[in-house]
């Protein structure tokens, strides 16, 4: 069994490691800094004020600053799966999430879809919006405009930093709560119902908007298959893809919400899904993930 210190050291780099996917190199240095650490250009932690409980908290204290709560669940997540890995003994409590509010099931309607479409600048605005979600958010299908070979190492990075699972999704996989399925890259994504579950269909059929997956084939499958319990989201993109099926899925009875211009790196695909009325309500990147918890809200 590794000693404290080292114990402590190892779990305060990964924690690091962690922020500067989430924040880039930057803001998590300056957040290492706020909490006492010594650590070197590549992340790597030397030293530490204080107990090492004391320098975990400071530290998601100071992540929480920037991304709020949701941070907490994620990196007692990691803390978790590090000490395991490395049989290191920790103290149980050693970031408390007492205070953290999971969905209320009385409260919220876990059973809803969340359909997701974005290309130019999502990578990056599906990763500000995902970190902000609770581990028990309801089932996601997320359109990214990507080539193939990277959405699988994507979905890889994104279930790194999120508190739910997040993988590339296959032909038949099912939406279960606490789970985003990232459209394969070169494949279309449907949505499919059969009973009362849901799974996803791929295909390589003709590309849509010169786009293969396009956010318009899952939109417009989403509001055929779960209509009114459904959530459409539409991110930064080039072109319009995804707004004629933003205004299917709102037809439908579904919640819409789309990135406002100051936000997106290209003002896109919202700005055309805005044109033609697809839209109930446009806020800025950082309030989007508000926004489809206010939707859930009973």
């Amino acid at each position: 069994m590794r000693d404290q210190k080292e114990a402590y050291t190892l779990l305060l780099t990964a924690l690091v490691f962690r922020q500067f996917g989430v924040l880039g190199k930057t803001k998590a240095l300056k957040c290492a800094d706020q909490a006492g650490l010594i650590v070197d250009d590549n992340g790597n932690v030397k030293s530490y004020r204080g107990s090492g409980n004391s320098a975990i908290k400071r530290l998601v204290d100071a992540y929480v600053s920037y991304i709020g709560i949701p941070a907490k669940i994620s990196c007692t997540m990691l803390i978790r799966k590090i000490a395991k890995e490395n049989d290191i003994s920790l103290d149980p409590n050693l970031i408390p999430l007492k205070n953290h509010k999971r969905l209320n099931l009385t409260t919220y309607d876990t059973s809803k879809i969340i359909a997701i479409g974005a290309s130019t600048g999502g990578t990056e605005a599906l990763k500000q919006v995902l970190v902000k979600m609770p581990p028990d958010i309801p089932a996601m299908v997320i359109v990214q405009h990507m080539p193939k070979n990277f959405t699988k190492s994507f979905a890889q990075r994104l279930d790194s930093l999120c508190s739910f699972k997040v993988k590339e999704g296959t032909h038949g996989d099912p939406l279960v709560r606490g789970q985003a399925l990232i459209a394969p890259g070169n494949y279309h994504v449907r949505l499919k119902k059969t009973g009362t579950t849901y799974h996803i269909e791929t295909n390589q059929e003709e590309k849509v908007h010169y786009q293969r997956p396009a956010v318009d084939v899952l939109f417009e499958s989403v509001a055929k298959c779960a209509g009114k319990n459904a959530i459409g989201v539409i991110l930064t993109g080039m072109g319009g893809d995804g707004a004629r099926g933003l205004l299917r899925m709102k037809e439908s009875g579904a919640k819409t919400i789309a990135q406002d211009e100051e936000s997106c790196v290209v003002f896109g695909m919202p700005k055309e899904a805005i044109k033609l009325g697809a839209v109930d309500k446009t806020v800025t990147l950082s309030k989007i993930a508000d926004s489809i918890l206010g939707f859930l809200k009973k």
